[in-house]
């Protein structure tokens, strides 16, 4: 699993499922099907024969545990670098 330093992780430990939506589609993941709540599905080509997929458990306005929350991250694949473009921490 990530580790994250102090600062960061105390940046993202209140992202809720809406921030990460928003943040996935910007950094290139799509929707991968329609859904209902309270799954999101979301895809990105990682190579030209792999593609990633991913759930995201969606409840607006909920935040996840910290063990959740790392493992969705590190799902993603999100390091420090990439939450500081994706603006998720300063």
């Amino acid at each position: 699993m990530t580790e994250y330093s102090y600062n960061s992780w105390n940046q993202i430990r209140n992202l809720d499922p809406l921030q990460i939506i928003k943040a996935l589609k910007k950094d290139g993941w799509i929707a991968d099907k329609d859904s209902s709540a309270p799954y999101a599905y979301f895809k990105v080509l990682e190579n030209s024969s792999n593609v990633l997929r991913i759930v995201v458990h969606f409840h607006p306005k909920k935040h996840y545990s910290e063990k959740v929350l790392k493992r969705l991250l590190d799902d993603i694949g999100w390091r420090e670098d990439d939450l500081l473009r994706l603006k998720l921490i300063k």
